[in-house]
């Protein structure tokens, strides 16, 4: 049996988890200010009289509001020069008043009105009556729709050089809560793999997953949580309808959690019970498009040279070539930080140079169609001195958490 798989259950497993986010560190109000000024001077660069932040993770970096995006527009307006104003329904003022972190003034609007008119409003009691525009970018069409119907004074173009511009580079204090959602995530893929037994559910597996999260402080419990046996690891994302698991079987576990808003996201890939000869062999070839990919990463140099060094790896062992299977169907990795995906991503397209603060996943899975499929996540960030892993990487096939 490999190292470390099977051999006790959930409830002893569970018994040996205790919190691990009792010392963790918010993001401090001088740092929400920090960011908006960062903000700004991009956007007086970037020639942006001011953006709006739509309720989710980029209102949240910025003003530090906790709100989920629904049908009615919250949001807020951030100039190149001034305070921000949010926007919101007016019966929504005392709620918005408690998550507020960054103080503002709130533009209310009726039910019966427009918020869209509210919105252009707004912008000429900031002195803007015409002006360019951003609107974040994950600003659902409804919205900046009814704004460019309305706003015909405006140019509206895309936040992204604000928002990715400012998001993209993590601070110390995002760094840490990173490494902790990180080394939470690990030690309960660890946890996980003690309990596997042959017939166990995947069910069964990603309830425990989710226990053994809130057991170690993620109060939300997973994030997400993949777990596929077997021909279902060829799958990248899962399958419909998942199999138990089996004797000599590749297991396939991604999942992470969210701590202080930050995300993790680990996969691990090993045999139930004894691997065979290509289950070795193409481990270790997995293994070693990651390590080629992470040794591409230096400071200075495109984004997309970190994803055509573990293609180039994979095609010298006889994989792809591009996304062809078997291969890697994929790209190498993405960025992560308040979003389990965001800016910069790891394809060969990508010409974003790196820059200490980058934060990205390292996944070039492998996936052989109708036989299994193997991927090693782990996460690093680009430091002064170049790449930093988050997670020490598996070790071996046989020993695959050390």
């Amino acid at each position: 049996m490999t190292i470390g798989i099977g051999g006790s259950n959930a409830v002893t497993e569970l018994a040996k988890l205790s919190n691990a986010c009792q010392d963790i560190e918010q993001i401090s109000l001088p740092e929400f200010a920090a960011r908006i000024k960062r903000a700004q001077a991009l956007m007086q660069q970037h020639n942006i009289d001011a953006i709006y932040l739509n309720a989710g993770t980029n209102l949240f970096y910025f003003s530090g509001t906790k709100w989920s995006p629904s049908e009615r527009m919250v949001g807020a307006i951030l100039p190149a020069i001034g305070d921000l104003v949010y926007i919101a329904p007016f019966f929504e003022q005392g709620t918005i008043l408690q998550f507020m972190k960054v103080q503002g003034d709130i533009a209310p609007w009726q039910e019966h009105q427009s918020p869209y008119q509210l919105f252009c409003d707004t912008l000429k009691g900031m002195g803007l009556s015409t002006g360019v525009i951003g609107i974040d970018e994950a600003t659902p069409f409804f919205i900046s729709n009814g704004i460019d119907q309305i706003g015909n004074n405006y140019q509206l173009v895309s936040a992204t050089p604000i928002t990715a511009g400012c998001r993209a580079i993590k601070s110390s204090a995002e760094l840490a809560l990173m490494q902790k959602a990180k080394d939470i995530t690990l030690c309960v893929q660890q946890a996980t793999a003690r309990i596997l037994y042959e017939g166990i559910t995947t069910t069964e597996v990603t309830q425990f997953i989710d226990a053994a999260h809130r057991k170690m402080g993620a109060v939300k419990g997973s994030y997400f949580c993949i777990v596929l046996f077997g021909v279902d690891s060829s799958f990248p994302h899962g399958v419909k309808t998942a199999n138990p698991l089996k004797a000599n079987d590749m297991v396939l576990i991604d999942t992470g959690c969210s701590i202080g808003n930050y995300i993790s996201d680990i996969t691990r890939s090993y045999v139930f019970g004894e691997p065979n000869a290509r289950q070795r062999k193409l481990w270790l070839v997995e293994k070693e498009a990651q390590q080629a990919a992470f040794d591409a990463a230096i400071l200075g140099n495109p984004c997309a040279n970190i994803d055509i060094a573990a293609r180039e790896y994979l095609a010298s062992q006889g994989f792809g070539p591009d996304y062809q299977t078997p291969g890697c169907p994929h790209r190498t990795g993405h960025g992560i930080g308040l979003d389990i995906h965001e800016w910069p991503y790891l394809n060969r397209a990508e010409q974003t140079r790196l820059k200490p603060g980058m934060c990205f996943s390292n996944e070039p899975m492998l996936v052989i169609p109708d036989e299994f499929g193997i991927r090693l996540e782990d996460h690093f960030y680009m430091s002064d001195a170049g790449p930093v892993w988050f997670t020490s990487p598996s070790k071996s096939i046989d020993e695959p958490f050390g």
